[in-house]
């Protein structure tokens, strides 16, 4: 087990990340307890695969628990499960001191952490996260919050867990489309500031997906160390944490453009949304063009999406697209705000985009 401190002094906390902590987790919780209770927020795919090992892990240590299994799926980020689950939580007698914990994937994280920051304005909460996504992104950092008709993750707050504990064995229960999904977000902190860790990627992509235990603890630990030193530095996302979101400006907006729905999940977005990054920064003169071949290379190798063609189904046209990412929560006296690279590992901030590229570049689907 590697364990990666999140420093926000009084407000630190670990993230442990190795095989078989789901079924410890008991020996991790029972420090932060006031008493021993907690409440388990999950859903009904991971609920089937890791509430047992969970709840077994409890009893051992005489920690009661109470549980509620929401549906799967990014339609429960949402103001009606968000009502669900806050309800739920107080008619379980859940106190200001008490803990809840978030088993699964991004979807649950998001919305637990939310719910955790408003019932008796503010309660603990511990992910347990079970996708590679959550384990490397989600999980960390204190966002939280739920999709809106006008976008992805417009309500929520910063609220941030007092434990993460990073199964990789959760791993191995993943479908392959959905621990790609979550790979997209390991591509990411190479691509922001550490070309050595795309380089290594680069080397042992094979060894990733094919289950290389020691492969995807690596970079698993080394993604959660790059972030930790940004929250550390950022934690509000006032400056250097927006580099986080390289990618995602796009991604979003092609997530609302496809209805939050399984055309494109979250970790498609995001690999799509960087490879149009590197694109826009190409054309722009920011980038040399054979950085922005070599991440659409990788994306193609690993088995992603990594071009609007890729994405099934219409999307809107340019001028619609450029209207979804205005709904972006970084826009700021109504200007986009763009992660962009100078370069593999060089990603900058930017509020000065140029409409003209980006019109032509996201138009490009439509005209072929």
């Amino acid at each position: 087990m590697r364990t990666v401190r999140v420093e926000l002094g009084e407000r630190g906390y670990d993230i442990h990340v190795g095989p078989g902590l789901i079924a410890q987790a008991g020996k991790y919780l029972e420090p932060l307890l006031r008493r021993a209770r907690v409440a388990i927020v999950t859903d009904e795919t991971v609920a089937r695969h890791h509430l047992p090992a969970l709840t077994a892990s409890l009893d051992e240590h005489g920690i009661a628990h109470d549980e509620i299994v929401l549906p799967a799926g990014e339609s429960t980020k949402s103001f009606a499960q968000l009502e669900k689950l806050t309800e739920w939580l107080l008619e379980t007698g859940v106190e200001r001191g008490d803990l809840v914990i978030a088993l699964g994937g991004g979807v649950i994280g998001d919305l637990t952490g939310f719910a955790a920051s408003i019932v008796r304005r503010g309660v603990d909460f511990a992910q347990i996260p079970t996708t590679l996504l959550s384990q490397v992104d989600s999980s960390v950092g204190g966002k939280t919050g739920i999709n809106t008709r006008q976008g992805k993750n417009l309500a929520g707050a910063f609220h941030q867990p007092r434990l993460v504990l990073a199964d990789t064995d959760a791993l191995k229960t993943l479908p392959m489309r959905d621990f790609l999904a979550g790979y997209a977000e390991v591509v990411k902190y190479g691509l922001i500031d550490d070309r050595d860790f795309f380089d290594w990627l680069e080397t042992n992509l094979d060894a990733i997906k094919a289950g290389d235990d020691a492969a995807r603890s690596y970079a698993i630990v080394k993604s959660c160390e790059a972030k930790a030193a940004i929250v550390a530095a950022d934690e509000r996302e006032s400056n250097v944490r927006a580099l986080l979101n390289l990618g995602h400006t796009f991604g979003h907006a092609l997530e609302a453009a496809t209805g939050f729905s399984s055309k494109l999940v979250h970790g498609e977005g995001v690999a799509v949304g960087m490879a149009l990054a590197f694109d826009y920064s190409a054309r722009l003169g920011l980038c040399p063009s054979q950085d922005a071949v070599r991440v659409h290379r990788h994306l193609e190798r690993a088995g992603l999406p990594c071009s609007l063609a890729d994405i099934p189904g219409p999307l809107p046209d340019a001028e619609g697209l450029i209207a979804l990412m205005g709904q972006d929560k970084k826009v700021v006296d109504g200007k986009l705000t763009f992660i962009l690279v100078r370069g593999i590992g060089e990603a900058f901030i930017t509020r000065d985009a140029d409409r003209g590229t980006l019109k032509a570049l996201l138009g490009e689907r439509e005209a072929a």
